[in-house]
């Protein structure tokens, strides 16, 4: 409705209605985590919970909306049939932009449980949003390079306890176990950086998923695999708010999860670390080879 206006102001005006809905519902957020918090009752912490749930479906759907009014994009997307609300996922996508967040809440409210993100510990001290993300028992990792845990030998291994301790929370109520694989975002000086096996991927990160299927196993409904498109180029967020992104292209499978990786000990079975890293490379080949075709098929 607004995409008429010049790009910049459209931009501002998206920026305005994004930090009134981050207002309007991380303040109504806040009150009932702190009654939760004040109050841990098991039956009180059950209700806080789905009041949580219900507070941050209705903050994704504020997003949904001020994007529809800003933006004039064309969708294409694929997947979506038999989704189950009620059920467990594990979701896997390509991450390129911090557009990729607004895509998939658009595309997965409401369809799946809510989805709960691996995010980085440094995060939690994003004004508003961190605090939020806690309330909402997102986990938090700190990532710590290899030379580091040499250093600090007694690092090793929290943050899997980490996840350890968020997953079990997962098992309380349906939820949607999201993780960016890579571990952050793609650009060409990474890419290069890395000199990894894809054309327009970064090296896939197997230990997060490896944990939270140790932890949920069979719970989980099936893993989501979802590939994003953007055939106009990657835009930056500015771009995103300012109504510049044309096209997005989402494809959406439901992969099984093998059996002999429900239930495992990731951390220390070596010999399970090189079966699951091999499953998960070869689904980010599969992955590879897809953009490169919907790539191609938008240039048609």
């Amino acid at each position: 409705m607004l995409n008429f206006l010049p790009g910049r102001l459209v931009g501002c005006l998206a920026m305005l209605l994004l930090a009134v809905n981050v207002l309007l519902w991380v303040f109504i957020l806040f009150v009932f985590s702190f009654l939760k918090f004040i109050l841990p009752i098991r039956p009180l912490t059950k209700q806080f919970d789905k009041i949580l749930l219900w507070i941050a479906e209705n903050w994704i759907s504020g997003n949904v909306l001020w994007m529809k009014l800003t933006q004039k994009t064309v969708w294409d997307v694929q997947g979506l049939k038999g989704l189950n609300y009620r059920g467990w996922y594990l979701v896997v996508s390509n991450h390129q932009s911090w557009a990729d967040i607004f895509v998939l809440q658009k595309l997965l409210n409401r369809r799946i449980p809510l989805m709960k993100f691996f995010l980085k510990r440094e995060l939690i001290w994003v004004p508003l949003m961190g605090l939020a993300w806690w309330a909402l028992d997102f986990p938090f990792l700190r990532r710590h390079r290899t030379d580091y845990l040499k250093k600090h030998p007694e690092q090793k291994g929290k943050d899997f306890e980490t996840t350890r301790k968020a997953c079990e929370k997962f098992s309380r109520i349906p939820t949607s176990v999201m993780n960016f694989l890579e571990g952050t975002r793609f650009t060409a000086q990474k890419h290069e950086r890395q000199e990894g096996p894809y054309r327009y991927l970064l090296k896939p990160k197997a230990g997060g998923i490896a944990l939270a299927l140790n932890v949920l196993g069979e719970k989980f409904h099936s893993l989501l695999n979802i590939t994003i498109v953007y055939p106009d180029g990657i835009p930056t967020f500015w771009e995103f708010l300012c109504g510049k992104v044309r096209r997005v292209v989402v494809r959406i499978s439901s992969t099984e999860i093998p059996k002999a990786f429900l239930h495992m000990d990731y951390e220390s079975d070596k010999n399970f670390q090189t079966l699951f890293q091999q499953w998960v490379q070869d689904l980010w080949k599969e992955k590879d080879s897809q953009i490169a075709a919907l790539l191609q098929e938008a240039k048609a």
